[in-house]
């Protein structure tokens, strides 16, 4: 396995869930959960990077390393290439990037993320994908898609079904088949160089359109390594009801 650190972008406000990446499981904040499964995957360090000292001080309660960054970032990736500045961080570094609202993501995807990125020579990014099993997931737009090459390069992420399977979707999305659809999954990883870039690039029309960062890298020309995850991926948290169900899902877990 490369070495690499893990960075978790956390941001306190949240539309749908204020103060999300400290909302209580099982009795720790959301993001202690993510911190430890980071911790567990082999990375030199993990890192927490956020721009409200709230979540800065919970931080210091079970032990993780804060980064205080800027509160105008456009995203995540942004917030990322700022921590690296403050670490200094070599250009060649291999940066994986946790979602800080994934408390039940698989360790070993981290560190596959990173492998296929240090083996990816085309690549300046790398992700990971699962095959879509539902036709209500295929039509969501909260379910991004990614299609990709026969290399493993990502040709497009979108909300949209794609492929669009022109016989079997013509009639509307009842008569739908599973096809070759790919969920993709929220991780990424980076060289800390490239991250410097990604920041300063202009965000292009498909990122503005779709609200998906990883389009720009594709906008300006950058190649996206993608695989198909070696674990099914955990359930992350956008809603109450995510929340919930992941609460069930913890206290089952500690009481078999």
């Amino acid at each position: 396995m490369p070495d690499f650190v893990v960075m978790i972008p956390a941001r306190y406000a949240s539309t749908r869930l204020p103060g999300k990446p400290l909302l209580p499981l099982a009795g720790k904040p959301m993001l202690a959960h993510v911190h430890a499964r980071a911790l567990a995957s082999g990375a030199r360090a993990v890192y927490v990077a956020t721009d409200d000292a709230r979540i800065a001080r919970a931080c210091e309660t079970f032990g993780a390393r804060a980064l205080m960054t800027a509160g105008h970032h456009r995203c995540g990736t942004e917030r990322l290439a700022q921590a690296c500045r403050l670490l200094a961080l070599d250009a060649d570094c291999i940066v994986v990037n946790v979602q800080g609202d994934e408390p039940l993501i698989p360790t070993p995807l981290i560190g596959q993320v990173a492998a296929l990125l240090a083996r990816q020579s085309q690549a300046q990014m790398a992700t990971l994908c699962c095959p879509i099993e539902s036709r209500e997931d295929i039509f969501n737009p909260s379910v991004v898609k990614v299609v990709f090459s026969k290399d493993g390069l990502a040709l497009y992420f979108s909300r949209a079904p794609i492929p669009w399977d022109r016989d079997s979707f013509a009639d509307g999305q009842s008569s739908a088949r599973l096809g070759p659809h790919y969920r993709h999954l929220g991780i990424y990883a980076y060289r800390a160089g490239f991250l410097a870039r990604y920041a300063a690039l202009e965000a292009g029309p498909q990122e503005r359109c779709e609200s998906l960062e990883q389009l720009r890298a594709l906008h300006h020309g950058f190649g996206i390594a993608v695989e198909i995850a070696c674990e099914a991926p955990g359930p992350g948290i956008d809603t109450e009801a995510d929340l919930q169900h992941i609460r069930q899902l913890l206290e089952q877990s500690d009481n078999p």
